[in-house]
């Protein structure tokens, strides 16, 4: 899944610093803010979250807590593993079969289908997540989510490392 577009465009960002490193980045505290915009680029959603990841050798626990400016919260426990050949798969309960990604210089890329549930109803969506690691224990992630292959919605978090 990772091969052709993605790997080419991986391949854009290989000698850019700083490095991305998710074992090393996801380990300890982690706080975000974000926000969800729907197809017009309206934002149609405001949130902020607080993971922690926790590794042991190739493999790691990354739990997150939402809370939504509309007052609801939600939690995810991701398990990601590091493959020996340098990518990742994560599973995750709402995470349908496995999410996969993959590190360059400072990118990081995943992949995978997700039930979203908005108001009485739950779509089947599929992301594509790219993360870019910034100066100060900052990182982007920008997440265009496609049902059909039309992009629907699009997700923006800026994330920063805490101390432990």
């Amino acid at each position: 899944m990772l091969n052709g577009c993605a790997g080419d465009a991986l391949d854009y960002y290989k000698d850019t610093a700083p490095k991305a490193d998710i074992k090393e980045y996801f380990n300890g505290p982690v706080k975000g803010w974000g926000i969800v915009q729907d197809w017009r680029g309206r934002v149609v959603r405001r949130f902020d979250v607080n993971m922690v990841g926790k590794w042991e050798g190739d493999i790691g626990t990354l739990t997150e807590h939402f809370t939504y400016y509309d007052g609801k919260t939600q939690e995810r426990v991701w398990t990601i593993k590091k493959l020996a050949d340098g990518t990742y798969e994560g599973t995750a309960g709402d995470i349908i079969d496995k999410a996969v990604g993959k590190e360059q210089g400072s990118a990081v890329n995943w992949h995978y289908v997700m039930d979203v549930p908005v108001d009485d109803t739950t779509y089947r969506l599929s992301f594509n997540d790219w993360m870019w690691v910034m100066n100060d224990g900052v990182l982007i992630n920008r997440s265009y989510l496609k049902k059909f292959g039309i992009t629907v919605s699009e997700l923006t978090i800026f994330m920063q490392k805490q101390k432990k």
